[in-house]
């Protein structure tokens, strides 16, 4: 089908209310009716402030939602993708233990379960079967909360989404958490083209069994709603019937889809009220919140959203996204829906979007900030506010206007975007927020600034980076200044210095004036390219977030040893990587000395645990250049009589799919992989059944 023109504009919306229904609801998850009226009372905004708690978090929810649905470009966004491919993909970006999903056990949590079954080599739909892991187990809410991207890259065409939506489900879930995924799945792809409400939900029922619970309870609660006005009471009656007496486990399918039919259906198509009940009536509220949130989004657009209280302006698109692909964690909602809609661009077989040649903050759809907020440090609090703004552009719609006011020696104007983990994202959190950052020493930043006729007097505008010093605090470092008047445009450029091996936490744009001055500048796209021309070391004086910035993947990395990197791995294999996945044409490299140690050695175009480029050397005599995709693939093999605590140099040159690996200065593989190559990726170290050591690690472009 082919795609409509709003098609981006309802993705956004989509992920909006997504996000917006998850930061709702997490604060008080699991919490029953009662104690929510009790001590919060109806859910009519957020009330994370209340609960001492932060508004964006990271949380399984948003991480799985937008992790797994990576399945399709992965694969070559071919419709056939199969649950084996999928589940292949859970093995990839999920970290055992550390990312995207709650590591309750074997049998306790279904989907810890689902992923011990998949490593242990059980593919999917088996890994997720009811024969394998029981009804109670199987058919826990996971299989929903997950599925809302499946529908989005399927707009119209309800009976697509719910067949995907069977395929990602089946990877954990079975049985009647198969029919809720479905149902919420084939009613969010289908709002794309229709309003109506009882519509949505005739054309979900029409593709599920009618002898099954989850077809029963949407009827039941259909005429529940026709009967009786009051939602409490309807409420009343889920708890007697479909309510977690009945539904056991940790946390059923049932009566959570419950919940969201009861939200819909008394929200009176408004999004403040659909929410509102949705959280109020309680149990697994952030969940249920994140799908009504998306179905609402998709379906009203940003209008519905917007028509109520301010949603958007506390959130600012700002989204985590923790797994295996570090470069990805620190995200928007403007990247992600463009994102989503690029894989169903491609199932539609249309043409991808990139606004404004791709940059990487374009501020192309309404409202939109990608996460730029007013900096609040002393000397430039209240002095700026941002508004998404029409026009101003030269190759797009939109920009971001930079209102300033009250500048004067000493006040300052500051917006500001993470690029790694913020500072207050920096502690500990119910879901661990593992990531890279998206921003190093040696790329070269690019913005277009104008200024409009209102601009009193002329101010000075610079890019700025806080970069992480040893105390884990920001210290700022700035670009060249430039002197901007009323009615001009500019093309702001730098190249990031040396950081002395510290994350860049946030880049930004300052004004400034040696005057008392107000006016505004006009933010048209802000993004940077080229590689890293970086050392990876421990910096001098310290620190902790250098390590953070290492997405790590093997048993244990300590911090009290002389070696930068000391890694151990007890079994297996681990890894421990940094960087974007559009990194390529680099050179990377490291001197390692292994110990007791399997195999061990560098990776490059790294996309996940299970899909990278290797040289390793091997504990029989051997040094590798592997591939890892859908299992390991010898590329080029030779004998090594290497002898452990010794020193060996190992470096890679990705340009593509040209790999030219090296061992202490001489080349002894050069090869062109032409069997769906890794064209791009991060970098990492590899650790093979033992210990590895290094001091440092360097990428440079070639």
């Amino acid at each position: 089908m082919k795609l409509t023109d709003d098609y981006i504009e309802r993705v956004y919306a989509g992920v909006l209310g997504k996000i917006i229904g998850v930061y709702l609801g997490r604060p008080f998850e699991g919490w029953s009716y009662e104690k929510i009226m009790a001590e919060l009372g109806e859910i009519n905004y957020y009330v994370h402030e209340k609960r001492g708690v932060p508004l964006i978090v990271t949380d399984d929810d948003i991480a799985g939602t937008f992790t797994f649905l990576r399945a399709l470009p992965d694969y070559g966004n071919d419709p056939n993708l199969t649950a084996a491919q999928i589940g292949q993909t859970w093995l990839n970006y999920i970290i055992e233990k550390r990312t995207i999903l709650w590591w309750g056990g074997l049998g306790n949590s279904t989907e810890h379960t689902a992923f011990l079954r998949l490593k242990n080599g059980i593919t999917a739909p088996r890994s997720g079967s009811m024969v394998l892991n029981g009804k109670t187990v199987a058919e826990q809410i996971g299989a929903q909360i997950f599925i809302d991207g499946w529908a989005m890259v399927c707009p119209g065409d309800p009976e697509r989404a719910a067949d995907m939506a069977r395929r990602a489900g089946s990877v954990s879930h079975d049985g009647e958490a198969i029919y809720g995924a479905q149902v919420i799945a084939a009613m969010e792809a289908q709002a794309f083209v229709e309003p109506d409400l009882h519509k949505l939900i005739d054309t979900a029922l029409a593709l599920i069994p009618k002898d099954s619970i989850i077809y029963g309870l949407i009827n039941d609660i259909l005429q529940w709603r026709a009967a009786e006005p009051d939602w409490r009471k309807t409420r009343e009656k889920i708890v007697r019937v479909y309510g977690y007496d009945t539904y056991g486990g940790n946390c059923h399918m049932v009566p959570n889809h419950a919940l969201i039919f009861l939200g819909l259906l008394y929200g009176n198509d408004d999004f403040q009220k659909t929410l509102m009940i949705t959280n109020t009536a309680g149990w697994d509220t952030d969940c249920n919140s994140g799908n009504v949130g998306c179905l609402m989004g998709i379906k009203n657009g940003l209008k519905g959203i917007d028509s109520g209280p301010d949603w958007r302006g506390p959130v600012a698109d700002r989204m985590y996204i923790s797994a295996a692909d570090g470069g990805r964690a620190i995200s928007d909602a403007v990247t992600e829906s463009y994102y989503i809609a690029n894989i169903g661009c491609a199932l539609a077989a249309e043409a991808p979007l990139s606004p404004k040649n791709g940059a990487r903050f374009h501020f192309e759809l309404p409202g939109s900030v990608q996460g730029f907020t007013p900096d609040e440090a002393y000397e430039s609090r209240d002095t700026l506010v941002l508004e998404n703004a029409a026009g101003h552009s030269k190759a797009g719609r939109r920009s971001l206007a930079l209102h300033y006011h009250h500048l004067a020696p000493g006040r300052f104007a500051r917006a500001k975007t993470p690029t790694f983990i913020p500072l207050e994202a920096k502690g500990n959190n119910h879901y661990e927020l593992i990531a890279s950052p998206t921003l190093y020493a040696g790329q070269k930043l690019h913005a277009r600034l104008s200024t409009g006729d209102q601009n009193s007097v002329p101010v000075l505008a610079r890019f700025y980076i806080s970069v992480y010093d040893p105390a884990d605090q920001y210290q700022r470092m700035y670009g060249p200044q430039v002197v901007l008047p009323a009615n001009v445009e500019f093309n702001l450029d730098w190249k990031v210095g040396d950081t002395g091996g510290n994350p860049i936490g946030e880049v930004g744009i300052e004004i400034s004036g040696q005057e008392h001055a107000n006016g505004v500048i006009y933010l048209d796209y802000l993004t940077w390219d080229g590689v890293p021309e970086q050392c990876f070391r421990r910096p001098d004086g310290g620190g902790s977030m250098w390590r953070r910035a290492w997405v790590n993947a093997v048993d244990s990395w300590g911090w009290e040893w002389p070696e930068t990197y000391r890694l151990v791995q007890n079994e297996g294999r681990g890894l421990i990587t940094q960087g974007c996945r559009g990194w390529d044409h680099y050179l990377f490299e490291a001197e390692i000395k292994p110990h007791l140690l399997e195999a061990g050695g560098i990776a490059v175009h790294v996309q996940g645990l299970m899909r990278y480029y290797a040289l390793l050397m091997q504990k029989d005599a051997k040094i590798q250049l592997i591939k890892m995709l859908d299992g390991e693939h010898i590329l080029a093999e030779s004998r090594l009589d290497w002898a452990l605590e010794q020193p060996y140099r190992l470096s890679l040159k990705a340009d593509g799919a040209h790999l030219v690996a090296s061992l202490n200065g001489q080349v002894i593989f050069d090869l062109l992989d032409e069997n769906r190559p890794l064209l791009s990726g991060a970098v990492g170290l590899v650790c093979q059944a033992g210990r590895l050591a290094a001091e440092e690690v360097s990428i440079r472009s070639l």
